[in-house]
């Protein structure tokens, strides 16, 4: 009897890395893989929002083996703060060798191949180790992973440190100019901190994988995808193959949530295309001040417009905390809006609210997985980035894509009520508004024929297993030559 060919997944400890590794491991049992996937503890970090994704996607996933790796003695718990990036790092690099032990235990169940987290990479050299072919799957843009793939070779040419470029702008290869302040926070630190080093360090071993998956597809972003596969890309360097296998998305973290939520309800009753949705990512991390709510408040108001709009306490508080609205939001805001807008708690079902006929507009923080959900819903969008690469998403939703307009207050701290007035009259009542509409459904079409029999992504993804198939063979041919 064959022996099942098992691919092993080692996502990273965040929500928005995990569930799109969840959804290549739904893809990989409908072709007729095993999926083991290989987990941190989720209890190391201080995020219950994790945890709780983890718990529910297993459960939805009986098929799929997972494993929490043994853990590592005094462990620090991970917080978000200035230095996450190097405890977060050292803690992958502590759990080397139980990923090491793990990997070699299955071996005798024919592993193809070992996926890790973009941000794990490290953990290919374990894998490599033990004569496994190794990919790393990027969750954010094909355009942002050409933009990280050459920053390594810019400052080693000299010149001042993206810190001290400011503004400027960075000329990269194949995509539009980035401003140097767009980049990662961790690459804006000192060239002698920690966390910098660290940083750079990581994006130094990319062309160390065999071949990477991208949570993209190509006719979305043609410019960067060419661009990842010329020499020119990095020069010296080659890059390994790019696989577009997006777009992965689709409620796979609400699993086991059986009640519809209230705010679906509401919509149904609502004129299509009407309401604008206003969410800004995962527990915790999409948290804005009080004065900040409050000109939200003023703003969405003043438009005249439905919205649903999906409200966390400020940052100052315990994270995930249930927050006080009538404390928080102006005296009268929700007897003034009562039937035209609503205001959830914590947290809604982004995909279906975007999928809903009655939403017309998307504010969002530009994180890919919630572009992602934008685009495939054919939603236009309005951009307030907040962290991580959300500012290199915004510059190409707003430029290659024209699907955005931006909210610019966020370069300054804080976007006044006139501002989100003005922006949200444009993208739902202006000509401007109905060509991003235009293009959004485009977009959404596009996606559509990508993730189709026959379509780019469809191709990627077999090319993909194809890859590692040959990979898997010549590595046993190699063993039998040394026998």
């Amino acid at each position: 009897m064959e022996k099942e060919k098992t691919v092993v997944l080692y996502p990273g400890l965040f929500v928005s890395h995990f569930v799109p590794m969840m959804q290549l491991a739904r893809a990989l049992l409908d072709h007729g893989y095993a999926v083991s996937v290989a987990l941190i503890d989720p209890a190391v970090k201080e995020d219950i929002a994790f945890g709780a994704v983890v718990r529910r996607v297993a459960a939805s996933m009986p098929s799929v083996r997972f494993h929490t790796l043994r853990a590592v003695k005094d462990t620090p718990k991970l917080t978000h703060d200035a230095r996450f990036m190097v405890r977060y790092l050292d803690l992958l690099s502590r759990y080397n060798e139980r990923l090491h032990d793990f990997l070699f235990s299955m071996l005798a169940r024919n592993v193809h191949t070992v996926v890790v987290d973009s941000v794990s990479n490290e953990a290919l050299r374990v894998v490599k180790r033990l004569g496994i072919p190794g990919y790393t799957m990027f969750t954010s843009s094909a355009a942002t992973f050409a933009a990280f793939a050459q920053l390594p070779t810019i400052l080693a040419e000299g010149g001042p440190s993206f810190k001290e470029l400011g503004d400027t702008p960075l000329e990269l290869f194949g995509l539009p100019p980035i401003p140097a302040s767009h980049l990662l926070g961790e690459v804006l630190e000192d060239l002698d901190s920690d966390t910098y080093k660290a940083t750079m360090a990581l994006l130094c071993r990319i062309p160390e994988a065999d071949g990477t998956l991208v949570n993209t597809f190509e006719s979305l972003e043609a410019r960067a995808v060419a661009a990842l596969r010329d020499p020119l890309c990095v020069p010296g360097r080659v890059l390994p193959p790019v696989y577009c296998v997006g777009a992965f998305v689709g409620s796979i973290a609400d699993a086991g949530v059986k009640e519809r939520h209230e705010c679906l309800a509401w919509l149904d009753g609502q004129p299509d295309r009407s309401v604008v949705f206003l969410c800004f990512g995962s527990i915790g991390t999409g948290n804005h001040s009080e004065e900040q709510l409050r000109e939200i408040a003023v703003g969405l108001d003043k438009s005249g417009h439905r919205f649903l709009w999906v409200v966390r306490a400020p940052a100052s508080d315990h994270p995930g905390a249930d927050p006080d609205l009538n404390a928080l939001l102006p005296d009268g805001f929700m007897e003034q809006t009562n039937g035209r807008g609503l205001v959830v708690k914590l947290w809604a079902p982004q995909v279906e609210v975007l999928r809903h006929k009655a939403t017309g507009a998307f504010v969002t923080h530009c994180g890919w997985n919630s572009v992602l959900e934008g685009v495939t819903a054919g939603v236009p969008m309005l951009c307030w980035p907040l962290y991580s690469e959300q500012k290199m998403n915004k510059l190409h939703m707003v430029g290659d894509m024209g699907i955005a307009k931006e909210m610019v207050g966020w370069q300054q701290g804080l976007v006044k009520a006139g501002e989100v007035e003005t922006k949200v009259r444009l993208v739902m009542e202006s000509e401007e508004g109905s060509e991003l509409r235009s293009r959004a459904a485009a977009c959404k079409d596009a996606a559509a024929v990508a993730c189709n029999d026959g379509g780019s992504s469809r191709l990627a993804f077999a090319r993909f297993l194809a890859d590692v198939a040959n990979r898997k063979d010549r590595a046993c041919s190699e063993e039998v030559g040394d026998a």
